[in-house]
């Protein structure tokens, strides 16, 4: 390595594997490795801002959910659960303690008695509107060591990754 592309941990692992086996492709580590740890540091360091509120990552997100819906500020149930790509228990949990902190409501729909509304409270709404500030200045801090060209370039690689994965 040198001063202007020092070594970072996944270096080190990538190295000690090509050591003890030689005849593996290291490349794909190299980038997997990266991307776990940069989501495992990124996890850490998105968390102070919702613990500042008293939220987890996931309850803002749920916050976050029903507030990018628009006004009424309110999603189905079944709805909520696939913005958030979670399973509906991990909805539930989170919409009970959110519930419990009087932070949203949940009443019968209408249109289907069995079917449950999720809605931010007056509270709820106020929350999620301070706390997207201090996340989006979170996350340019974060960014801050990429350029507006590397971080289209990542967006690129970044997505078109997702879009395999996910199977499209």
């Amino acid at each position: 390595m040198t001063p202007e592309h020092p070594e970072d941990a996944v270096d080190r692992i990538v190295r000690q594997w090509a050591v003890e086996r030689p005849e593996l492709d290291t490349g794909p580590m190299a980038v997997i490795g990266r991307i776990h740890r940069v989501a495992d540091l990124l996890e850490a360091a998105l968390r102070p801002p919702f613990a500042a509120e008293g939220l987890g990552n996931g309850d803002f997100d749920v916050l976050a959910s029903l507030r990018r819906a628009g006004a009424p500020y309110r999603l189905s149930a079944t709805d909520l659960t696939a913005t958030m790509m979670v399973t509906s228990g991990a909805v539930t949990k989170r919409v009970d303690r959110l519930e419990a902190a009087g932070l949203v409501t949940r009443e019968v729909a209408k249109h289907d008695a069995r079917g449950r509304l999720i809605g931010l409270t007056p509270a709820g709404l106020a929350v999620v509107d301070r706390v997207v500030e201090k996340h989006w200045a979170n996350e340019e801090r974060l960014l801050a060591p990429l350029g507006a060209g590397e971080r289209a370039a990542l967006v690129a690689s970044l997505r078109k990754l997702l879009l395999a994965l996910e199977g499209r």
